[in-house]
């Protein structure tokens, strides 16, 4: 596959670092006090992390990678981009973590050999836009697995595809977004948009991103396939940024439908690594 995808999407993810960092969504007030929080969601289901080893994986400039260190974790975030990885260590820096919070630049599909770390971690923690980027789902689920410890687990959160179904592109009579891209797409698809979903007056330059469609079914048969066990799976009625511009913040921050609830706008799973398969243990690149 060409490496065309990669370089436009990291790009698009470079230049979002300082707008994030400047964003109100992004605020890093509570962070900076030492009482990090993560979404109202995470908040509700992830296990005490007290004392474990970490892997954030995809951790942009490491907001909740660092909150997880001051709830007694200690983590290693890993990220693509070297803007985010920069602005990461200087944020543990300034807050005098980066003693417990290791950054490494890596593409997911390379990090097992970047961080050469196999099978050492508790907890791999992946929440929010982050397998929408990526072409190859089961070279991602291995990634995971082969960073967990035998009876070790994953935590993942992601906006729901049957929402990204749509698309403020096109609306209909009552403001409700319209169709995007179909459910079970195969190929990849191309999006060209200015606009970040943080900063409403931001416009991006490089607006050109490549992205898949990975229906629930593919990702949770995909962890299955790397040796992982279902321990929980829910679908959400909120998510935490503005997938359209219909939906509404209620006080915790999270966006939900302003009436009926139509469809999940997200969804949540606990997975325990429960045997080692010939795919969780590669640590090769996977293209």
């Amino acid at each position: 596959m060409s490496d065309d995808w990669r370089a436009l999407n990291k790009a698009n993810w470079d230049e979002r670092v300082p707008i994030h960092l400047a964003a109100e969504s992004y605020d890093l007030t509570d962070l900076r006090a030492g009482r990090g929080k993560l979404h109202p969601i995470e908040e509700a289901e992830l296990p005490d992390v007290r004392g474990k080893r970490l892997l954030h994986l995809q951790c942009h400039f490491g907001r909740d990678t660092l909150t997880l260190v001051q709830r007694g974790a200690d983590v290693v975030g890993v990220d693509f981009s070297e803007p985010a990885i920069d602005a990461a260590r200087a944020l543990a820096a300034e807050l005098g973590l980066e003693q417990r919070a290791r950054f490494v630049v890596s593409d997911v599909y390379d990090a097992l050999e970047t961080v050469a770390e196999p099978q050492a971690f508790d907890l791999v923690f992946i929440t929010w836009g982050t397998i929408g980027w990526l072409p190859d789902i089961q070279g991602w689920a291995d990634t995971v697995s082969g960073f967990l410890k035998p009876g070790g687990q994953l935590y993942f959160a992601e906006g729901h595809p049957a929402a990204a179904v749509f698309d403020d592109e096109t609306v209909d009579a009552s403001g409700r977004p319209g169709y995007f891209v179909p459910y079970f797409l195969k190929d990849a698809f191309v999006d060209e948009n200015d606009s970040d979903y943080a900063d409403d007056n931001a416009v991006l330059k490089n607006t050109r991103t490549v992205e898949w469609m990975h229906p629930v079914s593919s990702v949770i048969s995909a962890l299955l396939n790397a040796g992982l066990r279902l321990d929980r799976f829910t679908e959400h009625d909120a998510v935490p940024w503005r997938m359209f511009s219909c939906l509404r913040a209620d006080a915790d921050g999270m966006y939900r439908w302003p009436d009926q609830n139509w469809l999940p706008l997200s969804f949540s799973l606990s997975m325990t690594k429960t045997v080692q398969t010939k795919r969780s243990a590669l640590t090769g690149a996977r293209h």
